[in-house]
């Protein structure tokens, strides 16, 4: 996480009640060695971790976005190094995205948990993997990003949506999301959660109405899921991929767990990112920032609390949670073919489709 010097001294005065100036924290800061601009690493290791994110997952990616995946990880870099890197490794792209233009549709919300909008992506649906995500419309923090063997099960969602109230200590305001039946358990919590004080606690729509999920789909589609959709119907196109079940359950071992390693990372970076101030929209900052300090942006917290025996009761309405990322006997066998090769789990989505297609020999030989 990481603060304007201006946010630390506010925030030191709301949480700790430490009076303090801006020039006194300066001067701490440099006392204990701390910097932004201090002791930068090795240009080829920045370097070689951004043409491998580049290559491996993500052509799409803009520099701000690669800034942030190279502080994640670690590394102390300069935006314009990463700016020159990226033009050095694909200057293309970066012709390409210089070239684009967005009109932004208008959106307001009162504050942080005063709605979060939820919706499925359903690009990877059909291999088995199945996503869902929620975001807080006010901050753009995401709530959840969750891959799984269903998103079509409304018990599934209310779990995603129970563990968010859970990790949140309470629900929002209102909920928005479109009618589809995965969401009607999640309404239902919803509603019973706010009572009398919502007027419309859970709001039905249209997914175009829902522009702040739908609009980060395609910062989703960009950033992470692109790579895994071109090389989902690369397999269909060669004839690998029936969509049978035995074909979607090793999809599912190969690639579920990595995936959901990627979407965590994605979630991570995106929270953690500066939002640039536009015309459209008032608020900008951090994500996670926003969402957790609104008073710096004056704006009000709307996260209402949930009482335990009510959030107990709803916690058994909702689907436990896969043990497995396919089927139990798909799973061991899988886990039996890559002992007897002395094969690692995979790391990237090569060797996820490598892994795929040695198993799919296999069991196809055992048949």
């Amino acid at each position: 996480m990481e603060f304007f010097y201006r946010d630390i001294v506010k925030i030191l005065q709301m949480n700790h009640a430490i009076s303090i100036s801006l020039r006194q924290v300066k001067r701490y800061l440099k006392r204990m060695n701390l910097a932004r601009r201090k002791d930068y690493s090795n240009i080829r290791s920045v370097f070689n971790f951004v043409y491998t994110q580049v290559t491996s997952y993500g052509p799409a990616h803009g520099y701000r976005w690669m800034y942030q995946k190279c502080k994640r990880h670690r590394f102390k870099i300069k935006r314009d190094h990463i700016s020159l890197m990226l033009y050095t490794i694909d200057p293309e792209e970066v012709y390409s995205r210089a070239r684009r233009r967005l009109k932004r549709r208008e959106y307001f919300s009162r504050g942080p948990n005063f709605c979060w909008h939820l919706d499925s992506y359903d690009k990877l649906k059909r291999y088995g993997l199945c996503i869902n995500a929620c975001i807080d419309g006010f901050s753009r923090k995401i709530i959840w990003l969750k891959v799984g063997r269903s998103s079509s099960n409304p018990k599934v969602i209310a779990r995603y949506f129970i563990d968010a109230i859970e990790e949140h200590r309470g629900h929002p305001y209102s909920m928005r999301g479109d009618m589809g039946t995965e969401n009607g358990l999640v309404a239902v919590m919803q509603t019973l959660f706010a009572g009398d004080e919502v007027t419309i606690p859970f709001i039905y729509g249209k997914s175009t109405m829902n522009t702040r999920i739908e609009s980060w789909w395609g910062i989703l589609r960009k950033k992470c899921c692109q790579v895994w959709i071109s090389a989902m119907k690369g397999l269909q196109e060669r004839g690998q991929f029936s969509g049978d079940k035995l074909d979607i359950n090793l999809i599912q071992f190969c690639c579920m767990q990595l995936l959901q390693n990627e979407l965590d990372d994605t979630a991570q970076v995106w929270n953690t990112h500066y939002i640039r101030r536009s015309r459209e929209y008032v608020f900008h900052g951090r994500p996670v920032n926003m969402y957790l300090y609104p008073d710096l942006f004056n704006a009000e917290e709307h996260i209402r609390q949930v009482d335990d025996d009510v959030l107990h009761f709803c916690r058994s309405e909702c689907a436990e949670e896969d043990e497995y990322p396919c089927e139990e006997e798909i799973f061991e066998l899988g886990c039996i073919y890559m002992e007897e090769n002395l094969l690692k789990p995979p790391e990237n989505v090569d060797e996820s489709v490598a892994l795929y297609l040695s198993l799919r020999r296999w069991f196809i030989q055992q048949l």
